[in-house]
This record gives C-alpha cells, sequence and structure tokens, in this order.
C-alpha cells in the first residue's frame, strides 16, 4: 500500500491551495451556512470533502454539471448511483411536470405503479412489489417482514456492508465479536442483539451463524460496493443460497448499486434467487423512490398473515408519502425510456473502455493499484491485491491518497465518487468524457511516481 511521503505532502496542499482559490463563491457559501445548518453542511457526512469544503452545484444536465463558479465538470459520481440515469433525463422531465400539473401525491394507487411493477418483475424475476421512497426504507421494511414470517429476530449481514442507514447493518467484527462500525450514531439497542456480521466471501463463517436458528434474513448487495468494489468468489452466491435455505433464512438482496451490472441487477446477470429484493436511488431518474419485491412463495405468506383489517396501517410498513404519484410516473418513465436495456449495453461499454484506461496507465507506471469493474460502475483502489473481503479493502484503505486522487481530479473537471475513487457511466458519458478521465488520471499517477512516492512503484 502506498503511504504519505514527502511527494504526496507536498502535492496535497498544492491541490488544496488550487482549489480554494478556484471556488471563492462556494467557499463564501460554505462560510455563510455554519449559520443555518448542522457543521455548515446539509447532511453530516459532507464535512469530509476533500478540499475542505463541498462544491455548491448551480445545474445539472446529463453528465455534466456547474458549480456556482462557473466551472463545469464531467460528472462520474452522479449523486453516488442516484443519478446514474442522467442527469434531468427528458423523459423524466417530462413525465414529473406532467404529473405535478395533475397531482403530486393522493395517497391513492395509480395506473403507474403497475406499469412499474410488471417492468420491476420483468427485470428481476420477482413476481410481486411494493413501494418506498428510499432504499433505506425498503430495507427496513423487509427486514420487519422477514421477522413477521421467520419469528426470528436477528438479522446477518456482511462486514463493511452498505444498506443505507438501517440501524442493524451499521456493525463490525473486533476479534469476531459484534461491534458498531466506528463512528455510528445513537445506535438504539446493542448491535449484537439485531446482528450477527461474517466476513464477505467466507462461506464457512456464514454457516457457523447461521446454524443459531435465529436469524430472519440475510441483507446482501450482490457485490461488495461501499468499500471499493469486492466481487464474490465464483460459489459464493450458490453456497449463499444453499445455506439459507437450509437454515430456513431468508435471503435479501439489495440492488440499489449493483443494478450497474445490468437491466434487472446482479440477480438478473448472474442468475440469483433471492427471496425479497430491494433497489432505490438510479430507478426514477433523481426522483426518491425505491421498491421492494417477494418471490411468489413470500408474497402468498405474506398476503395470508398481514392484517386486512383496521390494524393494517399501523404495522410499522409504508408511509403516506410511499408510492406516491409523482415518484411513481418518474418511475415509469425511467425504467422504460431512460434505464433501458440498450442503454445498459452502451453504459457496459463505457465501463469497460474507463476500466482498461486505468489498467493502461497503472501497468505502464508500474503501479501497486488495481481496478475493479461491475457493469458500469468502476473503481480503483491503491493496493496491489483485490481483496476477497471487506475488512481486507478497509485495511488495505490510504484515506489520504483517496482524497488526493478525489481533489486532483476535481480541479481538473472530473467528479468521482468521494472517499473511495468510483465512477459511474451514465446514458448520456460518452466517450471523450471517459477519455478526459484517463487522461488526468495519467496525469496524477506520473506526478506521485515521479515525485519521489516511498514504495509507490511495484519492485
Amino acid at each position: 500500500m502506498a503511504t504519505a511521503t514527502d511527494a504526496l505532502s507536498r502535492l496535497l496542499p498544492r491541490e488544496i491551495e488550487r482549489f480554494e482559490r478556484e471556488h471563492p463563491r462556494s467557499r463564501a457559501l460554505a462560510d455563510e451556512a455554519k449559520e443555518a445548518l448542522l457543521s455548515g453542511v446539509p447532511m453530516p457526512w459532507m464535512v469530509r470533502w476533500a478540499g475542505g469544503f463541498p462544491v455548491f452545484a448551480e445545474e445539472a444536465r446529463g453528465a455534466r454539471f456547474r458549480d456556482v463558479d462557473g466551472r463545469e465538470y464531467v460528472d462520474f459520481c452522479l449523486g453516488d448511483t442516484a443519478a446514474m440515469s442522467g442527469h434531468s433525463p427528458e423523459p423524466t422531465v417530462r413525465a414529473v411536470a406532467a404529473q405535478a400539473a395533475r397531482g403530486t401525491t393522493l395517497m391513492l394507487p395509480s395506473e403507474d405503479a403497475l406499469v412499474v411493477a410488471r417492468e420491476l418483475a420483468r427485470r428481476f424475476g420477482l413476481p410481486r412489489w411494493q413501494f418506498a421512497l428510499t432504499a433505506t426504507d425498503a430495507n427496513r421494511f423487509a427486514i420487519r417482514l422477514a421477522r413477521e414470517l421467520t419469528a426470528r429476530r436477528k438479522i446477518l449481514v456482511f462486514n463493511w456492508c452498505y444498506h443505507g442507514s438501517v440501524d442493524e447493518t451499521f456493525a463490525t467484527l473486533d476479534g469476531g465479536a459484534v461491534v458498531p462500525r466506528e463512528g455510528n450514531v445513537g445506535a438504539p439497542v446493542e448491535l449484537a442483539e439485531t446482528t450477527r456480521v461474517v466476513e464477505w466471501n467466507d462461506i464457512h463463517a456464514l454457516e457457523r451463524e447461521l446454524s443459531h436458528g435465529d436469524v430472519a434474513c440475510v441483507l446482501t448487495e450482490p457485490a461488495l460496493t461501499n468499500i471499493g468494489i469486492v466481487l464474490p468468489d465464483p460459489d459464493f452466491h450458490s453456497a449463499l443460497r444453499e445455506a439459507t435455505r437450509a437454515n430456513g433464512t431468508l435471503l435479501i438482496v439489495d440492488e440499489t448499486h449493483t443494478i450497474c451490472a445490468g437491466p434487472g441487477g446482479y440477480t438478473a446477470a448472474h442468475g440469483l434467487e433471492p427471496d425479497l429484493i430491494t433497489i432505490g436511488k438510479p430507478i426514477a431518474g433523481g426522483i426518491p423512490a425505491a421498491a421492494y419485491g417477494f418471490s411468489a412463495e413470500v408474497a402468498d405468506r405474506l398476503e395470508s398473515i398481514l392484517p386486512r383489517d383496521e390494524r393494517a396501517d399501523v404495522g410499522g410498513i409504508g408511509g403516506t408519502m410511499a408510492a406516491n404519484v409523482l415518484s411513481l410516473a418518474a418511475m415509469r418513465a425511467t425504467l422504460s425510456e431512460v434505464l433501458t436495456d440498450d442503454a445498459f449495453a452502451r453504459m457496459a461499454s463505457l465501463g469497460e473502455r474507463f476500466e482498461s484506461g486505468v489498467a493502461d496507465v497503472i501497468e505502464r507506471h508500474g503501479l501497486p493499484w488495481h481496478v475493479t469493474r461491475l457493469g458500469c460502475r468502476v473503481e480503483y483502489l491503491f493496493r496491489a491485491d483485490r481483496p476477497r473481503s471487506g475488512a481486507e479493502a478497509a485495511a488495505g484503505a490510504d484515506a489520504e491518497l483517496d482524497r488526493f486522487m478525489h481533489l486532483y481530479m476535481l480541479n481538473r473537471g472530473i467528479l468521482m465518487t468521494p472517499f473511495h475513487n468510483m465512477a459511474l457511466m451514465s446514458p448520456a458519458t460518452t466517450e471523450a468524457d471517459v477519455d478526459a478521465h484517463t487522461a488526468v488520471f495519467e496525469s496524477a499517477a506520473e506526478e506521485l511516481a515521479t515525485g519521489g512516492l516511498v514504495g509507490f512503484r511495484r519492485s
């Protein structure tokens, strides 16, 4: 792993100074925001932005956005997947405008709900669906339903997973014990009471933890995505499915990030057989929306036990704004006209181009890094070996080098997803956008390599 040395210590302050100099309006707004916003930001994690304050955006369209200082960027962050459709895709904008004029929320079903549910069933293979506003809510609702069906209280997740802000998932392992992730704020109960945790790709640990007979569901992404992309071993998903069935545990697959693998996410691309699927972020073109689907068996069981009388609205599932007509109109337009099968094929091709460009730079400069692709999602990690688990990926991270690379890109008109330098392709992304990133990436790599970063080159 590369470490902070004289080269990085010299280059990072230079990039910070350039960022501050070229973003006076964003800095002024950030200073003003300290009077009105907690910590000066609308969401707590924004205090981590690489330049010391966030870029304030003014306008976004397609795969680009412009900030309040008039600077334009190629956007590979795309709202950390929420704008994977590209910013303000025309079909979605048209549908939202038309629906807004007819009503935004009615707490009544619309025909769009049927169309969207059928399209999700076509893509993912699960026949029945419900709607929410965020993937976090979809995961929460799915967990509650799994607990009701199994009469079990615990869930199982994989170390360094990501499932939004679901309480039970902010757990990690410390010497084999389940403990809260560092930074977890205000946990309502001890996580060891609600959650079992195993390492990704560790089948033996998975089988051991499921054998206790107290796990209602395994909640998992098909590949880890928020600690760098960590892919499953070839036999992992089949073993996971076999182990959950053998132990009476439901399998919930969270496709919110891994829809990058194709129109039906990793589930369709690799023939997974989950009991439930959750998904949010990109499916409504940037409008808050999410969905969760059920296998026929699970749906039948739920319909036989869920109340249909006055108790039906106090189960802790759903909400006044869930399945609102504006979100459903946006989902229908985005799925039918923007994130189409053809669009995914083109996006994956761009992902291959991005991956190839980064890999060539790594090879040409002999860097101890690697790049991993999952469909139209690509990420480079500053370590030579590909991690097989979240713990390995976390141990190989270099926060200062991540910060430098993100800021270096930003100063040259490229926005990557912060903290772990992930890139996502949208239907509006072009080959020229990808090549622009490759050129900046090579410039950064060359500066670091020739600047004397100790241990930077492979022997």
